[in-house]
């Protein structure tokens, strides 16, 4: 050891002048600075983030992990999403029988409101995928079952929007039930089966319409060739036409009044049925309808109703 090293030994100083033990407290320092870096720059972004969402005060904050989850329930033909559960066929027609057939008619039948669930599909159309009754004019209506080529499209639907007065209140259980009750109904499944996430795979390879989706149209890629040539519609177009609907007399309060018949949110409201069309109503009676203030005519922008 060199005499100058020496004497910095003794005297407990390093060669930078510091104290022996103020030198290790530093390097101590610098490797927890070090070590911290990645976090402290981490926290400086959300701080950043939140600054800006303060810039406009009442106007949305950054939504919540539970918040995120409970939207975040889309089901995808591949499965993915598809919460784990299950439930029977007798199970799920007795929740139909209390909360879908008022709409659905007890065999999926529908009432006259809605199109029928199942039915016009046989076994040979379980076998190839196709339903045959499409292309047969004879049909006297198209049902859910004749169209949809995905199980996952139903089982997202119904925990997602059914029933239609209190959509999202099935459970996960419950809509495995409901579903297996559509396809006993479509003779699908047996009486006595048991549908959960892990055999609703084996639902899918028997779907009756399954392969009626495909990719080879002009819609699916804007470098593929039309569906169809519109040039006919692209020359000497007329510049208005008028469009609309009407109930005929005997029709308009059928199904009772379609105001009572909406759901409680949203910014549209359906027709007061009891009441005669609004062209026929005084103007003064018009008011506090829920519709929208009435504006000077536009011939090219009428709407009949």
């Amino acid at each position: 050891m060199s005499r100058s090293a020496k004497s910095d030994s003794m005297s407990g100083r390093s060669r930078t002048g510091l104290p022996a033990t103020l030198m290790v407290f530093m390097v101590a320092l610098a490797a927890l600075l070090a070590a911290l870096l990645p976090s402290l720059s981490l926290a400086q972004t959300a701080a950043v983030k939140e600054r800006k969402i303060e810039r406009y005060p009442g106007i949305g904050r950054i939504a919540t992990p539970a918040e995120v989850k409970a939207w975040d329930i889309d089901v995808r033909p591949d499965f993915k999403g598809l919460p784990a559960g299950k439930g029977t066929v007798a199970q799920g027609q007795e929740i139909w029988d209390g909360r879908c057939a008022m709409c659905h008619g007890t065999f999926g039948e529908s009432n006259e409101v809605f199109t029928p669930i199942v039915g016009n599909t046989t076994a040979k159309d379980m076998e190839r995928g196709r339903v045959a009754s499409l292309n047969d004019n004879k049909t006297p209506q198209r049902t859910t079952l004749m169209k949809v080529a995905t199980v996952s499209t139903l089982w997202d639907y119904i925990y997602r929007a059914m029933p239609w007065y209190a959509p999202r209140s099935l459970t996960v259980d419950e809509t495995y039930a409901v579903l297996a009750y559509i396809l006993n109904l479509a003779e699908m499944v047996s009486d006595d089966f048991v549908l959960g996430n892990d055999n609703i795979a084996s639902i899918q390879a028997r779907m009756p319409n399954r392969n009626g989706m495909t990719r080879e149209h002009g819609m699916w890629s804007a470098k593929d060739k039309p569906d169809v040539q519109g040039d006919s519609c692209m020359n000497n177009c007329k510049p208005f036409i008028t469009i609309g609907s009407v109930l005929p007399d005997y029709a308009r309060d059928a199904h009772g009044n379609l105001a009572q018949q909406n759901r409680p949110w949203g910014p549209y409201r359906g027709v007061d049925t009891t009441q005669p069309p609004l062209q026929l109503l005084p103007a003064d009676a018009q008011k506090g309808l829920g519709i929208a203030p009435a504006v000077p005519e536009n011939p090219s922008m009428r709407i009949v109703r």
